[in-house]
């Protein structure tokens, strides 16, 4: 399925001018009709899937309790 740079940044949730910066720079992927640029949606699967599983192992540290302070004193 393909979107226009405003329905890619409504789909995204960020400004419409920083989804050209990224259609320019080659970043995100698109096709020029010679009007305007076409986004193919598929190509975004995989960010939002790998965005998830950052979150899951950020969870999971955070989880992991902080050790007890080692009293360095007693190492005479």
């Amino acid at each position: 399925m393909y979107m226009t740079v405003q329905e890619t940044a409504a789909f995204l949730s960020m400004p419409e001018d920083q989804v050209n910066r990224y259609v320019l720079g080659g970043r995100i992927r698109a096709v020029h009709d010679g009007e305007q640029y076409m986004i193919n949606t598929s190509q975004f699967g995989t960010h939002f899937q790998q965005l998830e599983e950052a979150k899951r192992a950020l969870e999971e540290w955070r989880a992991i309790p902080i050790p007890e302070d080692v009293d360095i004193k007693d190492e005479d």
